[in-house]
Formats: C-alpha cells, sequence, structure tokens
C-alpha cells in the first residue's frame, strides 16, 4: 500500500509515532506550527480516514494512535529526494548526509557497520 501524507499529516504523525498515542491537546503540546486545536481535529480525522491512524475514547477525548510504521510512511518521500533532488544518485544523498558536521562520530560507526553488513550481503 503507497502511503501517501501530506507534510502537515507528517508533522501530527511524527508526535504519534514518538508517544505512541496521543489526545489532540498533547498532538498541539508536541508540535512546532501555531496550529488551532480544530485544524490538528482535521488532520488526525484526515488521517483516519487514509487509515493511518484510529481512535480510542477516552474520558471527553479521543486517543489516537497510529496504524502505520514510521518506516513505511518515509520509504515514499525518500524515493521522491532521491530522485529529485539527487538524480536518482544514493551516492551523492549519501555523500550530503555524510557532510553534515553534526553527525557524531559513534553514528558515522554505525552506518559503517551497516555498509559493510549491506556489502557481505552484495558479495554473496
Amino acid at each position: 500500500m503507497a502511503i501517501r501524507i501530506t507534510n502537515r499529516e507528517m508533522d501530527v504523525m511524527a508526535v504519534l509515532w514518538t508517544r505512541g498515542s496521543a489526545t489532540v491537546a498533547e498532538v498541539l503540546e508536541d508540535l512546532d506550527a501555531d496550529l488551532a486545536y480544530t485544524t490538528v481535529l482535521t488532520i488526525l480525522r484526515a488521517l483516519e480516514s487514509k487509515g493511518y491512524v484510529r481512535h480510542a475514547k477516552e474520558g471527553k477525548a479521543h486517543r489516537y494512535a497510529p496504524t502505520v510504521e514510521a518506516e513505511d510512511a518515509g520509504d515514499r518521500p525518500l524515493m521522491r529526494v532521491l530522485d529529485k533532488v539527487y538524480q536518482g544518485s544514493r551516492e551523492l544523498l549519501i555523500a550530503r548526509l555524510m557532510s553534515d558536521e553534526d553527525v557524531t562520530p559513534e553514528e558515522l560507526k554505525r552506518i559503517r557497520r551497516l555498509l559493510a553488513e549491506r556489502l557481505k550481503e552484495v558479495d554473496q
């Protein structure tokens, strides 16, 4: 199933993935954007109609939880960036990510291990 999520919906989903579940008020607390309660509620209802979240009644509020994994939702936007910005070159994308000064030595070591594992798979 191709997951289609707008940028604003992705912001709301990020809160749900981090928290595991949240009420509209809790989503509002975690969002950087200055949105109205009704706007967040509308976004959550749209996500629910798409099948990406579900809700359960909790007192007078509803608690929303994601029904899709973050990794599944991230595949499509990442491939779009790869194609449109980096002309399909994974090498250019990774080079750009690695040029960021905020990459820690620990992250680099984990990336090196991932690459070594992938190379072993390819060589077999």
